[in-house]
Formats: C-alpha cells, sequence, structure tokens
C-alpha cells in the first residue's frame, strides 16, 4: 500500500446506498448520521427493500424529506435501476419511458446527480441496433437532465454472473476499454462516467489503470470499493480489505466532487465503511466528511 499525501487539496467523502438495499430508509440516515457523513446516496426502483419505490407518493416525498431534514443528510447524488442494451426493442422503449418520468422525482428528492447504467449486454453480444438504441436513450434522458438541471452519470459496471456466493465478471461497453472509448466519442459531453475502480478491477485484473486515463476528464461521480478473489469469482468488501492500491489513484484523480464509500456486503455495513475510512487515514489521506 502506497502513502499519498494530496497537499493541494481534500477529498471530500459521502456514504453511498448499495449497501443499505435491504434496510429500512431511516437506517440509511441513521448510519450515515451515526458515522458523521453529511451526504448520503440514495436509490430508486429495482425491488430492493431499502430503496424508494418507482411509484412514488406524496407521502414517500414527505417521508423522504423529512428524514433528510431530521438527520442533517444531503441526497445529491441518486441511482435508478435500468438497462439501455436490452436486445429487444420494445422491451427497451419502456425502459427509456420508465427511466425519463423518474427524473424529475429523483431531483424532487434532492438529487443533482443521476446515475444510470449502459447495461447489462456483454460486450461481445451487443449488436450496432443496441448500440444506436442506446445512444438514443442516453440522448433523450441528458436532454431531460439538462432541463432539471441535473448531471447525469453512466455507471462503470459488469455483467455478474452470480453463483454459489460468488460474482463472475464480464465486459459491458461500460468497462471495455475500446467500448468506453466509443461511448466517450458518441455521447453527449455533458454526460460523465461515475468511476467505479472496483468493479473495473474485477472485470480486468490485470489493468492496474483501472481506465482512468480514459474516463478522467469526463469523471462526475465516483466510488470507493474493493472487490477480492473469491474460489472461482468475486465478493464486495472495503477499500483496503484486498490490494487495490487507492493511493496513486487519488493522486491521478481530477475529479474534486464526493466520493462516496460504497461498502457492498449487508452483514456487517457499518463496520465495513469505518474499514474503509480507516484504510485512508492509512494512506495519509486529507479528507473530511461532507
Amino acid at each position: 500500500m502506497s502513502t499519498t499525501v494530496l497537499s493541494d487539496r481534500s477529498l471530500k467523502i459521502g456514504c453511498g446506498e448499495w449497501g443499505f438495499r435491504e434496510m429500512p430508509m431511516e437506517e440509511h440516515f441513521r448510519i450515515a448520521k451515526q458515522l458523521g457523513f453529511k451526504t448520503l446516496e440514495f436509490g430508486i426502483g429495482g425491488g430492493q427493500n431499502g430503496r424508494l419505490p418507482d411509484e412514488l407518493t406524496k407521502a414517500d416525498h414527505h417521508q423522504f424529506s423529512a428524514l433528510s431534514q431530521d438527520y442533517d443528510i444531503r441526497t445529491p447524488f441518486c441511482c435508478l435501476e435500468n438497462d439501455f442494451t436490452l436486445p429487444d426493442a420494445k422491451k427497451h422503449q419502456k425502459m427509456v419511458t420508465y427511466v425519463r418520468r423518474l427524473l424529475p422525482e429523483a431531483k424532487l428528492l434532492g438529487a443533482t446527480h443521476v446515475r444510470l447504467f449502459a447495461g447489462f449486454t456483454p460486450s461481445e453480444e451487443m449488436t450496432e441496433a443496441i448500440w444506436q438504441r442506446m445512444f438514443e436513450a442516453f440522448t433523450l434522458c441528458q436532454s431531460d437532465c439538462q432541463s432539471l438541471n441535473l448531471q447525469l452519470a453512466i455507471e462503470t459496471h459488469g455483467n455478474l454472473d452470480w453463483s454459489r456466493g460468488v460474482a463472475r465478471h464480464r465486459h459491458t461497453v461500460s468497462t471495455k476499454s475500446t467500448d468506453v472509448q466509443r461511448l466517450l466519442a458518441e455521447l453527449p459531453p455533458a454526460i460523465g462516467f461515475n468511476f467505479d475502480p472496483g468493479n473495473l478491477k474485477a472485470v480486468a485484473p490485470d489493468d492496474k489503470t483501472f481506465l482512468l486515463p480514459q474516463l478522467n476528464p469526463r469523471i462526475n461521480y465516483c466510488h470507493l470499493k474493493d472487490w477480492k478473489q473469491q474460489d472461482d469469482g468475486w465478493v464486495a468488501c472495503a477499500i483496503g480489505d484486498d490490494d487495490l492500491d487507492y493511493g496513486p489513484v487519488f493522486e491521478q484523480l481530477a475529479f474534486d466532487g464526493v466520493c462516496l464509500i460504497e461498502y457492498e456486503p449487508l452483514d456487517d455495513v457499518p463496520a465495513g465503511i469505518r474499514r474503509s475510512l480507516m484504510y485512508l487515514d492509512k494512506l495519509g489521506i486529507s479528507y473530511r466528511l461532507v
């Protein structure tokens, strides 16, 4: 592990939401507050118990806003569950309509940034028709986001095949270098990327750059986590639990927004987030919880 000192800036650290996916919403806020955070990511849809429903009521909005006020925690980062690489054109259109319906809801709930997935179709199964539908979907969503004053970020995420508690990662268009280059070239330039070096490590463990040289100018969202090998796959873990050295990453990262600790395992979420913060301390990095 390297020791890094960022003499010219202090990292801003917030709390990601995925580890809370089975907890009641108030637990997200309670744990984040207990750990000292003032920024919390939230999710809408996807069928997770710990996310807001995709058919939101006025009561849902009121309760969420009340939690934000009661715990004095901001909620500027929102994830929507989507896949813009569905092979079926009709299902794809329904997906686009679904996402566009939820973008204004995210704004009303305090979001300034919305994280979407390109999709989970493996890179080698992408056709030109799927590519074009995906580009059209993101162009429409970006237009909506511009009207709503939201920043759009594409998640860097592979195709995951889960079996016996471990995940096998395959490349998607958001993880394969040549595909990412095409996204950068052909998407509207206002669309950014969520930089998640843990996800990129798990799909391409020999690439120690984690696509940072490519993505750096377009990063507008960031997750901090790691994955470690187990049996014939991978399990998510805290930064510092495995061998992803974040020291060089932070030295090169141009992004100056909030980096979100995303601890995914369900059984020890507060402890995993604490280990992540301890790892930042060990790196000698200047940071503050925001």
